[in-house]
């Protein structure tokens, strides 16, 4: 870790070493997830389409690290402006912050055209090598533009989470001649919260054209959609506004996914609890480290008929809340779990301190074989 201003809640990887093991434990990390997700399918949790749909994201979020891990390969190893590091929010999120996702999409528009500026792989290895063998000398400039090359082929090949990922929508079948079902999925990266955070929307389509083929409900559906993805605004609110503003479209469960924070005693410093079983486990270079992620879940109860014009009536869903909370109107989720995963050793440790509010939280331990074992 750099040494920056404890105060700050961001710091610059300015070491090529540690952004390298930073790089690789997300990419364990990223691995882990996706054999969570079949786990939870396998439990009944998450359905096919959904761990599909999932599967999509998290490997595109793996991507995303590959690509910024050759965009900074060669940091602290040149000076200048080649020599800046990965920013990270190491107080709230683990992860990278927004600009530099914001940064990677600019830069994705403009790939093509660095490409054909740059030398291609073969001359730069081929110059690497005489500059090795003939000048007795490490070619870290050459080094430096081959991990340009590397980060602006992955930029033009795509398959990486942005900042924003627009909605795209399933086919789950049919409930008549009239109604039809779609599974909406879409993502964010919150720019307050620094996470990848996804969303799920099932609804009902009982329109004159189906919405896939609606070339003016389409476009204003997904318009609404990410106008609405805020990490600030409770499902409901997001729910109920689409019902309103859609006479034809039923959302009838709409889930949302918050992918982190990630804890590490290498290169995070939040607090609680988490915080401090890392600590005791003092566990060895790579197994240091818990994800925790949070599912939030809104779910139709009913359907009332509401006027609309002088004749006609319009379906509205009547949303149920949490039952179990004080407040349940005030989390505008039908419910919400939590869920982390961490090695084995870490685990150990936190089921020995069992600290306040862990015992409803879900945990899937990775073994030192790499499976993945789930406890609640």
């Amino acid at each position: 870790m750099s040494k920056t201003d404890l105060a700050t809640d961001h710091a610059s990887l300015d070491d090529a070493l540690t952004a390298r093991r930073y790089f690789a434990k997300f990419d364990r990390i990223m691995t882990h997830l996706a054999l969570v997700a079949e786990t939870m399918q396998l439990e009944g949790k998450l359905s096919k389409s959904d761990v599909a749909i999932l599967g999509r994201y998290v490997l595109a979020i793996s991507n995303t690290f590959e690509a910024l891990s050759n965009k900074y390969l060669m940091t602290g190893r040149l000076k200048g402006p080649m020599a800046r590091g990965l920013d990270m929010d190491r107080v709230e999120s683990g992860f990278p912050i927004a600009q530099e996702l914001m940064t990677m999409a600019n830069d994705a528009h403009q790939a093509e055209r660095h490409l054909r500026g740059m030398p291609h792989k073969s001359e730069l290895k081929d110059e690497m090598i005489r500059k090795i063998v003939s000048d007795l000398e490490i070619p870290t400039k050459l080094q430096y533009a081959m991990s340009q090359r590397m980060y602006y082929e992955a930029l033009k090949k795509g398959e990486l989470f942005w900042p924003q990922n627009d909605p795209e929508i399933l086919w789950l079948g049919n409930d008549g001649a009239d109604r039809r079902r779609y599974l909406v999925h879409w993502a964010v990266y919150d720019s307050q919260l620094n996470l990848p955070v996804i969303y799920l929307l099932e609804l009902e389509d009982t329109g004159r054209t189906s919405l896939p083929k609606d070339q003016r409900r389409w476009p204003e559906a997904q318009a609404h959609l990410m106008a609405q993805s805020l990490t600030g605004l409770m499902l409901l609110t997001i729910a109920v506004g689409f019902d309103e503003d859609f006479d034809d479209l039923h959302p009838k469960r709409l889930r949302r996914l918050y992918v982190g924070p990630m804890y590490s005693s290498a290169f995070t410093l939040q607090n609680g609890p988490l915080r401090t079983v890392l600590e005791e486990a003092d566990a060895p270079a790579g197994e240091d480290w818990a994800l925790a992620w949070t599912m939030e879940e809104l779910e139709s109860e009913r359907v009332e008929m509401e006027r609309s014009g002088w004749f006609g009536t319009v379906e509205r869903e009547i949303y149920g809340l949490d039952p179990f909370m004080p407040h349940g109107a005030d989390t505008g989720a039908t419910n919400t779990e939590r869920a982390i995963i961490l090695p084995q050793k870490p685990y150990q440790v936190l089921e020995e301190k069992r600290p306040k509010g862990f015992n409803s939280v879900r945990k899937f331990v990775v073994s030192p074989q790499g499976q993945v074992l789930s406890y609640r």
